[in-house]
């Protein structure tokens, strides 16, 4: 691990098919940045990182390592901060399980994960693991407010490029399946808080009340909200869509965040499968949770632990039978929508399915339509929308289609991806209640066993440097820009008081409009069919789904977005896409050494940096390296030199090196900075002439399987040697 106490740039070690491709293209960076005297430092933000730092206790002293999810947070509030921050794992329990066994396996003496705690050493154990899954990275880091968007580059290529889309008709039968009431939308309420505050959340029940949290603090101006899910309309609805999927001949799918939302969405993700396996649980329910069966980790995990019962895998086979096909992850090898919570994240697959003309794979290997069930109503609509757009006008065409880009509040753990520390099964019938310090009451639920509580805020800074970031955008751009607020929803209503007042104080009322989801939806596919641009200001979740449903319409992925965040104390951090794919690469990469993913998200972010940077410390030469980048990412566009998916062609690797040459000869022609120019003139003409035994040396490599170390925790040579097999072009980088 590098010393980066004084490195100018952090780049962050990730996991997956991002951090085996920063075995190679990290070297690269460091031997250009070193040529204009910028130090670019590494931190580990991995799950097996994360979890090596929380148990120091358990490990001997050379395995230990520091909290450097921890000491970046902290230096995300300083104004100097430049991070480059990759795509890591949003941990499910699942994940989160495999990553310790690996680690035990490599002689780590981590203690297990207490699937079901039962004394104060377990639960302990198990409130460090819940701190580590789900999301625990990106709320910690994103101390500023979101701004993503296609690199004109990208966009240029999509539109020269335009990538194969499925055709829509009219007489789909796919559709969005959401509820109708009792769900986090219809029983959300919400307020502004004049001061600041501290409040408790207890559950009063007719055996007395229960502190489910104390202690939570709110800053003057903050908006609270409070909402709960109930169990049994969840269950009846899951039901009812189960029945409705089968008499239309479709097939049943479920699209959730089980990993930015790491307490709710388990939850529900559990009462799907207990939905589909209905008459099993009923009968065996007993004998299944003796087995340690727990529907929220799915059925992958379900079928494992009754392996060894035949009753009970015939009366599962017998259940199946009975239900309609369901939406897969891995035809092949039987992998459904319910076997792991986080196989199938609602960001990346709803706009999978929407650009394949609505169309889901199936057990039988074929694409059929999709019942797509979106329990919580909040944001449905805009798949609903998109998909009634889609049948009734056709598919988008990304050779014509203008772009959306987004403005996202997200900072200081806005909205519901900042409520993990407060959502609650609820254990007993009785009433939820936020009281303030002062005793006010500021939010009650009447709630029953088993329904889903949460409360979520959003900070007054936040919002207000949400909208000014809104501002300067359009202004930037000219664009149409729309506010995706629902004067109907709570929440909404609270931030559209604070978005009005600002933009009439600034005189650009008129540049803006208010729109709910599924209205937003519509006018922004209509703005970009007309070839069109506009800009979406969303809260934090609708961040996160616009910034994959959009990009992946308009040029067939997301993990090539610009995503730049704009720290609230001013420094920068910058975001190189999704990452959502990886786990597939990396299956293909250690089967047969072909690595398929494609760092132009970390090009796109790393130009970003070394901008930043000059502005931020005067350093000319960053500015130089930054065009340069800007350039090279170009090259690789315009000359085809993206990774292939297909073992024996092109790879992440071979993109690296024309990244390299493509940089070096940008830097070389330039003419802003003469010892630049002269420092790699030499480096382009040597990875010039030493073109076709890199090529070959890289082309070499392919075909057997890789042993990287581990999946989890890999060894950085073995790592190294997998990813850096070209001793040509290793020995121009150095």
């Amino acid at each position: 691990m590098s010393d980066t106490s004084t490195s100018d740039i952090i780049y962050t070690k990730v996991d997956e098919a991002p951090e085996l491709a920063s075995a190679s293209l990290l070297p690269i960076i460091q031997s250009f940045a070193s040529a204009a005297g910028v130090s670019v430092g590494t931190k580990d933000i991995s799950l097996a990182g994360r979890i090596i730092a929380t148990f120091p206790e358990a490990l001997s002293a050379d395995q230990r390592q520091t909290d450097d999810l921890a000491v970046l947070g902290d230096l995300v509030k300083k104004p100097d901060a430049n991070v480059i921050k990759l795509p890591n794992i949003s941990a499910s329990v699942p994940q989160l399980v495999a990553a310790v066994k690996e680690l035990q396996s490599q002689g780590y003496a981590l203690p297990d994960y207490p699937e079901s705690p039962s004394t104060d050493e377990e639960k302990a154990v198990r409130a460090k693991y819940d701190s580590i899954k789900g999301s625990a990275v990106n709320p910690v880091l994103r101390e500023g407010n979101s701004d993503r968007r296609a690199a004109a580059a990208v966009k240029k290529f999509a539109q020269n490029n335009p990538h194969r889309m499925g055709e829509w008709t009219a007489d789909s039968k796919t559709r969005v399946a959401a509820m109708s009431g009792d769900d986090f939308y219809s029983n959300e309420v919400s307020a502004t808080l004049d001061k600041a505050a501290t409040a408790k959340i207890v559950l009063e029940t007719a055996d007395g009340e229960t502190v489910l949290k104390e202690g939570v603090s709110y800053p003057a101006g903050t908006v609270v909200d409070a909402t709960y899910m109930s169990a049994k309309a969840l269950d009846a609805f899951l039901a009812e869509e189960i029945e409705k999927t089968k008499a239309e001949g479709t097939l049943f799918s479920l699209h959730m965040k089980a990993t930015m939302m790491k307490v709710s969405d388990p939850i529900i993700f559990g009462h799907a499968v207990k939905a589909w396996l209905a008459p099993v649980f009923e009968k065996y329910g007993d004998k299944m949770a003796a087995l340690g069966v727990n529907p929220a980790s799915g059925m992958g995990d379900l079928l494992a632990r009754v392996k060894d019962e035949p009753e009970i895998t015939k009366a599962i086979a017998d259940c199946r039978e009975q239900r309609p096909p369901m939406y897969m992850v891995d035809s092949d090898r039987g992998i459904t929508n319910l076997h792991v919570p986080s196989d199938v994240i609602i960001d990346a697959s709803m706009p999978a399915l929407i650009r394949a003309g609505g169309k889901g794979w199936g057990p039988d290997g074929k694409e059929a339509d999709t019942n797509c069930v979106i329990p919580d109503s909040s944001y449905a609509p805009v798949y609903d929308a998109a998909i009634e757009f889609f049948k009734a006008n056709g598919k988008l065409n990304p050779a014509t289609a203008g772009t959306v880009q987004n403005i996202g509040l997200m900072a200081q753990k806005a909205e519901e991806y900042g409520s993990h520390p407060t959502t609650f099964e609820i254990p007993a019938s009785g009433t939820v209640k936020m009281i303030l310090d002062d005793g006010t009451v500021l939010h009650s639920h009447s709630v029953e066993a088993g329904d889903i509580w949460r409360s979520a805020s959003a900070r007054k800074a936040p919002i207000e440097d949400w909208v000014k970031l809104a501002i300067e955008r359009q202004k930037a751009t000219g664009y149409r820009a729309i506010f995706w607020l629902d004067a109907n929803r709570a929440h909404d209503a609270q931030l559209i008081e604070f978005v009005k007042p600002i933009l009439e104080a600034q005189g650009v009322s008129d540049k803006f409009e208010i729109m709910a989801p599924r209205e937003a939806t519509v006018a922004s596919l209509e703005t970009i069919t007309k070839g069109e641009n506009c800009i979406s200001i969303t809260g934090n979740v609708l961040r996160d789904y616009l910034t994959d449903l959009f990009p992946i319409l308009e040029l067939a992925t997301s993990a090539k977005m610009l995503s730049i965040v704009k720290l609230m104390q001013g420094g920068g951090l910058f975001e190189t896409g999704a990452g959502g794919s990886a786990p597939k690469h990396v299956q293909q990469l250690q089967s047969e050494n072909h690595l398929r993913w494609d760092s132009l998200g970390e090009f796109c972010a790393l130009g970003e940096s070394f901008k930043f940077l000059a502005d931020q410390k005067g350093n000319q030469k960053a500015r130089v390296l930054g065009d340069a980048v800007d350039t090279a990412t170009q090259g690789i566009l315009d000359n085809g030199h993206s990774p292939s998916r297909k073992v024996g062609e092109p790879d992440n690797r071979d993109s690296h090196y024309w990244f390299a040459r493509y940089w070096a000869e940008a830097l070389a022609a330039q003419s802003d900075d003469a010892d630049l120019a002269s420092h790699f003139a030499p480096i382009a003409k040597a990875l010039a002439d030493g073109e076709s035994d890199i090529v070959a040396e890289l082309a070499a490599a392919q075909g057997s399987p890789a042993d990287t170390g581990g999946y989890y925790h890999n060894d950085p040579d073995k790592v190294a040697a997998v990813m850096r097999p070209s001793k040509t072009l290793n020995a121009i980088i150095g």
